[in-house]
């Protein structure tokens, strides 16, 4: 069974493209594989995702976060990542991969074993976190990885390693599992616009829920509404399948100019600027 020491066979995930990755004809993506967790660890990790990469010349990708503290190991650095408020970037330069855990909101409290909002916009040194022994395990990562970055069989070496350590945190303790809860719900109800409707949703007060996200995210609930409708709005300009207006009113802005404004402020172009970027089947 996973976790007995010996790299389990994993299953690609396959879907829709994702939400958070600013994508474009401009600035296009690496190779990038997906997997997801092993059943029991579902309350800790979202995905692991592992890109890899060969560039003549540096791209910068961009990405807007999802709510939730990362794992990354690649090539020449290793990383534990606080949630990032704004606009997060990345520039990849020659040959490279990185191997990737998106965490659970829940995850975030147990490995650093306090307040998340303690590593908000900012990243730690993988060696420097001492519950998951970062230091040995940047040491397994690598060792599976190096040898052939694109391959399966070392994709999943990569991903039994983590497992191996992110099972120590089982089980998610009971504000974990509803931090989870609270981000799953804002996920699936796109049409909500307040923090009131989610403390209703979720069974808590406004100043509960805040406590709640601010310890276990590092983030307000006002935040996590405002990066769902920007994902769905990333989502949405790379379907091409909306005008702007009609996008603008789903999403509940007052009005189109509302929506550029928001957009523009946290990913530096506006909406129109990137759905023009964006590839088109007929293209």
């Amino acid at each position: 069974m996973a976790g007995d020491g010996e790299a389990q066979p994993v299953q690609e995930l396959v879907g829709p493209v994702d939400r958070a990755h600013l994508t474009g004809l401009s600035r296009p993506s690496p190779p990038l594989h997906r997997y997801a967790p092993s059943p029991d660890l579902v309350d800790l990790v979202d995905r692991y995702w592992i890109p890899v990469w060969s560039l003549a010349a540096p791209s910068t990708q961009r990405t807007l976060q999802h709510p939730v503290c990362l794992l990354v190991v690649s090539n020449d650095y290793a990383r534990f990542y606080g949630p990032t408020r704004g606009l997060s970037s990345v520039t990849l330069v020659g040959d490279g991969y990185a191997a990737g855990v998106m965490l659970a909101p829940a995850a975030g409290r147990l490995l650093l074993d306090r307040p998340v909002a303690s590593v908000t916009d900012v990243h730690l040194d993988l060696d420097a976190l001492t519950t998951l022994d970062g230091a040995a395990l940047t040491a397994e990562v690598r060792a599976a990885m190096d040898p052939a970055p694109s391959a399966p069989e070392s994709h999943a070496a990569a991903i039994a390693a983590y497992e191996r350590r992110l099972r120590a945190f089982l089980p998610v303790d009971e504000p974990g599992l509803l931090v989870n809860h609270v981000v799953a719900w804002l996920r699936e109800h796109p049409e909500v616009t307040r923090v009131g409707e989610v403390a209703d949703a979720v069974g808590l007060g406004e100043r509960a829920l805040h406590r709640l996200t601010t310890d276990r995210l590092g983030l307000s609930p006002k935040w996590l509404v405002q990066r769902r409708r920007l994902h769905v709005a990333v989502l949405a300009l790379k379907a091409g399948t909306r005008s702007l207006a009609g996008l603008a009113a789903e999403l509940g802005y007052t009005d189109q100019a509302h929506f550029t404004r928001d957009f523009r402020t946290v990913t530096g172009t506006t909406p129109g600027a990137y759905l023009a970027d964006q590839p088109r089947g007929d293209a």
